[in-house]
């Protein structure tokens, strides 16, 4: 058998939930089960085990050793954030399906959860979808030609799947993000390698350049990029050289340009004990979701897939407004973000009271700012944690007729479920970036007097083994 740390080759015979291959290796006493992350059905593979237990092993994948029949062959570079891009996206949707649905049996408690699915949402666009994309540097390569490690490189792409220290350089468009940044990239990999100034060496932590992170709005066909360095030789770095290079290429494209001096050894692109300067154009852009308009910094939370986002926020509406609503009835929505969905539901229906709680007062501003820019009233928005809201406003038990959650992907604290579960409404739309921990509330739920009456899912990334869901919970008396 094998040990953690060790490197196996095995073929992957099944799929499981949140995009794990499954590798079956016959014992005498049965078949002792590989998870292997981001693997598919007929491929063979090399992974790292990084936990063995009586019965199963979780394994990192390093490559694909012999590709599944069921693959075929991309124009597009594959990238360690979309590992199935050469599989077709009727075959990665029908795996995300039965694999999500089988977490709802097990974990959910549900005897057959097909009798409560109601529809698989496939986002719009497969394509190019992403509104946001980080880019790394670091001066040590993964050849992709030879599978050779280069030190003292200048690669500008993504991470090497498995690694934190390597980067494969994007030597063509990933199919993830937009098409023509994609492609200029290889020039700005060029441009940034003639100052001079090297590139990040994350494991002696020195370098100069270390991220460049962009936003998109389709909405207005911008972009908004951000250089983040050191602040190694941050005097030899010629900014306008740079930025009259991105007028160029980008024209009326190019909304901004910032620069993020970063000099925290954390391997992060956000700013952390540094500073930011505009060095062109604006620090924003604007998307457009189902009619409303969301101003968007560097640092805002904003749906990814925003096309994908609409039928996803649509679905949700729809489940709310099955059971009717009456004007001043209340609709609480918990871990609201920026206050998105909210405002698309007073768009629908502006009799209706909306209370937004998150605890991320950034968000809270932000959601603020939107429903004055989308001349929005009647949303009152709190930054505050959800578990002390409810304890600090107990007048609103048994006086809301529908909670919205959108919890993040470790769910709901056990104890901030029952409170949400004790303020009484008719109806909880669940939505969540991780059915997993859906899956384990809806026990809670099912046991407190709700029952399940619907859910779907939708596919908001492409070529990724995530998935979302809205599920449907009606309280029994």
């Amino acid at each position: 058998m094998f040990k953690r740390a060790d490197v196996i080759t095995v073929e992957i015979s099944g799929y499981a939930f949140g995009g794990k291959g499954v590798a079956k290796i016959p014992t005498d006493d049965g078949d002792y089960v590989v998870f292997v992350d981001n693997a598919f059905p007929g491929q063979t593979v090399k992974a790292r085990v990084a936990k063995k237990r009586k019965r199963f092993a979780e394994a990192k994948l390093i490559e694909v050793v012999e590709r599944s029949p069921l693959e075929k062959e991309s124009e597009f570079q594959e990238i360690s954030g979309g590992p199935y891009i050469y599989v077709p996206i009727d075959e990665q949707e029908k795996a995300k399906q039965e694999s999500t649905l089988e977490i709802y049996r097990r974990i959910g408690r549900i005897e057959d959860p097909t009798e409560i699915f109601d529809e698989f949402i496939s986002s719009p666009e497969h394509f190019y979808y992403r509104n946001k994309m980080e880019y790394s540097f670091s001066s040590i390569e993964h050849d992709l030609k030879t599978g050779e490690e280069l030190d003292d490189a200048f690669a500008l792409g993504f991470k090497r799947r498995g690694t934190w220290w390597k980067v494969e350089s994007l030597d063509k468009p990933s199919g993830m993000f937009d098409e023509q940044w994609e492609t200029i990239l290889i020039e700005i990999r060029e441009l940034l390698k003639s100052t001079g100034l090297p590139a990040w060496h994350p494991p002696q932590k020195i370098g100069f350049f270390r991220h460049i992170v962009v936003r998109k709005s389709f909405h207005q066909d911008k972009l908004l990029l951000n250089f983040v360095t050191s602040s190694q030789d941050v005097e030899k770095f010629d900014s306008k050289f740079l930025v009259d290079f991105l007028k160029e290429k980008l024209g009326d494209r190019l909304a901004g340009v910032q620069h993020t001096v970063n000099d925290n050894v954390a391997d992060r692109a956000k700013i952390e004990n540094g500073q930011c300067e505009l060095l062109f154009g604006e620090p924003v852009i604007v998307e457009r979701l189902l009619g409303l308009d969301f101003e968007i910094s560097m640092e805002s939370f904003f749906q990814t897939n925003p096309k994908s986002a609409e039928r996803l926020y649509n679905k949700a509406l729809d489940y709310v407004f099955e059971e009717g609503l009456k004007p001043n009835d209340v609709v609480m929505d918990l871990f609201c973000g920026t206050g998105t969905i909210g405002q698309i539901l007073t768009s629908r229906n502006a009799d209706v009271k909306i209370i937004g709680v998150d605890i991320v007062e950034e968000a809270i501003d932000d959601a603020r700012k939107n429903a004055e820019r989308n001349g929005i009233n009647g949303i009152d928005f709190y930054a505050a944690d959800v578990g002390k809201f409810l304890k600090e406003y107990p007048h609103y038990k048994e006086k809301i007729t529908t909670i919205i959650l959108d919890p993040p992907r470790a769910g709901i604290a056990p104890k901030t479920l029952l409170k949400v579960i004790e303020l009484g409404a008719k109806n909880i739309v669940y939505i969540s970036c991780n059915p997993s921990t859906q899956a384990r509330d809806t026990e809670t739920l099912l046991k407190e007097g709700y029952k399940l009456e619907k859910m779907s899912l939708v596919d908001q990334f492409p070529h990724t083994g995530h998935i979302e869901a809205i599920a449907k919970y009606k309280k029994l008396k």
